[in-house]
């Protein structure tokens, strides 16, 4: 590439981060308008802050949102989790087939996880305004909010995903010796393990990596092979999880110099973290927690320290080892030649090396997880923008004439380009990056590997809020926003389930269901939400 080419794909590069700043910036300067017109924002003048005592008043109201969630999915014909008998302590239908349906429970449920799932989502999302215009929020009334808002997920049924039980399954195949990289959750055979399990998953191998296959035996082994007790136990497990990586992520925003309270809020208290890792118990958390905690040891010049903690993470997960080549790279600073990366190269491969061996031998079934990476690429979620894509230029192929044209091909050439785009993302800002910024660039890179790969799911978006939490800049806060308050509706059961429960409902059940979902999205939240919004120039100057 000649200068002049370099010169004009430097320029073409600033036209489009100018467009995108524009239209990013339309973008929220519509939503603020809308609020301040239609909500009760519109309500109060941004003025003069007065200090943190308020923090007691979106910790009630955020417990309030999760105790209406949990209460919306404690009923026995709740379409918000897996309505199975002794799937849970309570709230499942108390023989293994029932086909009675009550119309008037089915409402309620609805209306009352959907209900919490919107006032969740707006306590949260001023809260973290207000902490990003008032830095210095002490991190000790944080945590106790945190405890408040996670208390009603750890009692609650697992919401939305069905996961857990998969996971339950694979650690009782651990424990007889059934390698889960060969076989499926089925070959259990008749087994309490096998019911709650997803059919889309049944004889699916296991794509997770050795160390998260080891820690998944051990807890089946410690609750004597019990199917309720080793839901708990996996539940417990990525409870400590979440707890590493809100303090992982009040230790990275240290190192960084940012405000430790609100990267804490806009990760340890998003909704995503709260109701897909802990009530889901879904092993993003154990994953993400080594990945922050091994960033943070690279920042504090801990080399070997910071890739075991990567690979152990890459080891539940395998796009973890994005961050293994990051601190690799990145180690000597930009002004390091190719020539002298190799040794850090070298130290990284020799420990992802030797740490993986290690899960591997521990776990016992080999290197097949390897080939597994790929197996959720059975999903066809329109969820997933290159799947999504794929899906309808196969659709739009097929009502032109071309139906010797296959979906499964088109799906393999867009998850290709996907994956290509992806990885081309991830390498520009590995090598165009500064020494200061790699944190966030992994970041990036993690986003892009989700929103680019075959499925995309709630929680996979933690991989990258975790680091942008304390390393974000400009607009990426928003975008953080934007993921946090719409991926966790993405998908959510139920929605059918309203409408034909209003067709059925009496006229005082379709009132009330109207008042709960309208009063959380109206009604105001107290007077602390009007610092969530910057003062206006002539209240700060003359307040």
């Amino acid at each position: 590439m000649n200068g002049s080419e370099a010169h004009r794909l430097a320029r073409g590069a600033r036209w489009a981060h100018r467009r995108y700043e524009e239209a990013a910036g339309g973008v929220e300067s519509g939503i603020q308008l809308l609020e301040r017109r239609y909500t009760p924002l519109g309500r109060f003048r941004p003025g003069p802050f007065e200090g943190f005592e308020f923090l007691w008043q979106p910790a009630v109201l955020g417990f309030l949102a999760m105790c209406l969630l949990f209460a919306g999915g404690s009923f026995p014909n709740s379409p918000l989790k897996l309505d199975m008998a002794a799937t849970w302590f309570f709230g499942e239908p108390a023989r293994a087939i029932s086909t009675s349906t009550n119309q008037t429970t089915l409402l309620l449920s609805v209306v009352l996880g959907w209900g919490g799932l919107a006032l969740l989502m707006r306590v949260w999302l001023r809260l973290v305004e207000v902490l990003k215009l008032h830095p210095g929020a002490p991190l000790r009334s944080l945590w106790w909010i945190f405890a408040m808002w996670a208390a009603p997920m750890l009692i609650a049924p697992p919401l939305f995903s069905r996961d857990v039980f998969s996971y339950a399954a694979q650690g009782e195949m651990t424990s007889y010796h059934l390698s889960p990289y060969l076989l499926g959750p089925f070959s259990l055979g008749s087994s309490p393990f096998v019911n709650p399990v997803d059919p889309l998953w049944g004889n699916a191998p296991a794509p997770y990596g050795p160390f998260f296959l080891f820690l998944d035996g051990s807890i089946d082994r410690l609750a004597r092979h019990n199917q309720l007790a080793t839901v708990v136990g996996l539940r417990v497990l990525e409870l400590l999880a979440v707890v590493a990586i809100g303090c992982g992520v009040t230790a990275l925003a240290r190192c960084l110099g940012r405000d430790r309270g609100e990267a804490f809020a806009l990760c340890a208290l998003n909704p995503i973290v709260l109701i897909t890792l802990i009530d889901g118990a879904h092993n993003d958390a154990l994953m993400a927690a080594f990945l922050v905690w091994g960033v943070v040891l690279a920042l504090r010049r801990r080399l070997v320290w910071a890739l075991v903690l990567c690979s152990c993470a890459a080891a539940v997960k395998a796009p973890a080892a994005l961050g293994l080549a990051f601190i690799a790279w990145t180690w000597l600073g930009s002004r390091a030649s190719v020539r002298e990366r190799i040794r850090p190269i070298a130290v990284s491969v020799v420990v992802t090396g030797v740490v993986f061996a290690l899960w591997t031998w521990l776990a016992g079934f080999g290197w097949g997880w390897v080939d597994n990476l790929t197996s959720n690429g059975a999903v066809r979620s329109w969820d997933a923008p290159v799947t999504a894509a794929g899906l309808a230029f196969a659709d739009a192929a097929h009502v032109m004439g071309y139906h010797s044209l296959s979906v499964t091909t088109v799906l393999t050439l867009a998850r290709a380009v996907g994956f290509g785009l992806a990885l081309g993302i991830t390498a520009w800002l590995l090598v165009a990056g500064k020494p200061h910024t790699w944190v966030r660039a992994l970041g990036l890179s993690l986003i892009a590997l989700v929103i680019l790969g075959p499925v995309v799911q709630p929680w996979y978006f933690v991989w990258g809020i975790a680091l942008l939490a304390a390393s974000y800049v400009g607009r990426q806060h928003f975008w953080i926003l934007v993921m946090s308050i719409t991926s966790p509706f993405a998908g959510l059961p139920g929605g059918s389930d309203l409408v034909k429960g209003f067709l059925h409902a009496n006229l005082l059940l379709i009132v009330t269901a109207i008042v709960v979902l309208g009063g959380v999205l109206v009604v105001p939240m107290g007077h602390w939400t009007q610092w969530s919004w910057a003062e206006e120039p002539s209240e700060a100057l003359n307040p």
